[in-house]
């Protein structure tokens, strides 16, 4: 996923995420620059799933 494309639709992923996924904290989705795959480790260990499925789940939302 290119880092453009993961910066330009975090706001709107979030919003999606929270509702998908209670569990999830303000604190798992805290979108920093440069920090995205940091993130994405995060959400792969909440969600107990690899790189690839967290990436396209996003993409599919």
């Amino acid at each position: 996923m290119d880092k453009l494309e993961f910066k330009g639709h975090w706001n709107e992923w979030k919003g999606k995420i929270k509702q998908a996924n209670s569990n999830l904290t303000d604190d798992d989705l805290q979108y920093e620059e440069g920090k995205d795959d940091e993130m994405l480790g995060r959400l792969q260990q909440k969600l107990g799933k690899t790189r690839e499925q967290v990436v396209d789940w996003l993409k599919s939302l």
